[in-house]
């Protein structure tokens, strides 16, 4: 709503009116910019845009050397994103509850490289977040985790010796742990787009947290975390089909989760059977991201972007596979349109059917694929 003021800057008072207009930059960034027009005739008397962002870099944990998208005011720099919502980072400091510090800083530059520096676990969160930001925009068109243009607030060094991540929906906020002995930060790139993928199934699917529902519910987080990392196809972190290989949650070096061969692991479940609802939502997941890999790659031994698989099929079939970008096409219009909160395999077999005939056409290669792969993972 226009404002009418006296205007006096140049010397030569008069009355004007005074306008913000909101609206999107053409890189899709916010705007809002306060024009002043002279009350008489109209005249454009002053424009200034009060959302400034400014290109910083960051040198993280996992990420490596990264660009940033920053907010500067007056000679400090933020980490906090106007071009995506006004996601941020903060530093928790230990803490495990507020909002912490927001990282700011003089130079623009964060992070370097290590954990000796505080602001370096935060450049992987602040990426990890515009990364997942980017991808679900650019592969499905949503705009943030609640398809709202809000973004979320990232938490790092989350409590003491705490090996763990997690989204907390209350809050709306992303929470990594600083591992063992705090040298260990659990801010893989991996990890920031499955956390934040349970935002996008809480706002869409919201599927239930136990039982077979919670098995999708964790694989949809590991199968939107997998595309993070091959979106983001970071030089540091080779993008592949494992789960947090690079935090080394075990201690031994091996990843958190296999997708090709979830039993792997030595907990988590290849093949559905009668008992899967009764897992741990971690280890009952292996079935769909064993679904995931083969609808994606394909069955049997091959080497993906370097990395060795081995994927067996329940039924002994061959699977050609019809590649990542479809599967995930595919998996998200199921969690968007068919999945409810209770959704277990079967249903989850019927309703990425359903997507594949809404994308691809019933009875399509791709229809087919879908059909067959639950077929080789017991699902039927």
């Amino acid at each position: 709503q226009a404002e009418l003021v006296v205007w006096a800057t140049d010397g030569t008072p008069r009355l004007a009116y005074r306008t913000t207009v909101e609206g999107l930059r053409a890189d899709g960034t916010p705007s809002r910019q306060i024009l002043v027009t002279d009350a008489a005739d109209g005249r454009v008397l002053a424009t200034h845009e009060t959302i400034e962002t400014a290109a910083g870099t960051g040198n993280g944990v996992f990420v490596g050397q990264v660009p940033l998208t920053t907010t500067q005011s007056g000679s400090s720099y933020s980490l906090k994103d106007a071009s995506r919502g006004d996601q941020s980072t903060s530093d928790l400091n230990g803490g495990t509850d507020g909002t912490g510090s927001l990282f700011a800083n003089t130079s623009n530059n964060f992070g370097d490289g290590t954990v000796n520096s505080r602001e370096s676990a935060a450049v992987d969160a602040q990426f990890g977040a515009a990364t997942t930001w980017d991808f679900y925009k650019n592969t499905f068109g949503r705009s943030g985790i609640r398809n709202d243009g809000v973004g979320a607030l990232s938490r790092v060094h989350y409590g003491s010796n705490y090996v763990n991540a997690f989204w907390d929906d209350s809050c709306f906020c992303m929470s990594y742990g600083d591992g063992n002995n705090d040298t260990a930060p659990l801010t893989e790139i991996d990890v920031a787009g499955h956390e934040m993928s349970h935002g996008v199934t809480a706002a869409t699917a919201n599927l239930n947290y136990s039982g077979e529902s919670g098995g999708l519910n964790e694989a949809t987080s590991d199968i939107m975390g997998t595309m993070v990392e091959w979106y983001a196809n970071l030089p540091s972190n080779p993008p592949n089909y494992w789960i947090g290989e690079l935090i080394n949650l075990r201690g031994d070096g091996s990843p958190l989760r296999y997708m090709d061969q979830p039993s792997k692991d030595g907990a988590s479940a290849d093949y559905w059977d009668a008992n899967v609802g009764n897992l741990d939502v971690h280890y009952s997941s292996g079935v769909a991201n064993h679904f995931f890999y083969l609808l994606s790659e394909g069955s049997g031994a091959k080497t993906v972007n370097g990395f060795s698989y081995n994927s067996p099929t329940y039924d002994n079939s061959t699977l050609a596979g019809i590649g990542r970008d479809k599967a995930a096409q595919i998996w998200y219009r199921a969690l968007t349109t068919y999945f409810t909160s209770t959704t277990d395999y079967a249903g989850a077999r019927a309703g990425t059917l359903s997507a594949a005939a809404d994308l691809y056409g019933s009875g399509s290669a791709e229809y087919n694929a879908v059909a067959a792969t639950w077929t080789a993972v017991n699902v039927n």
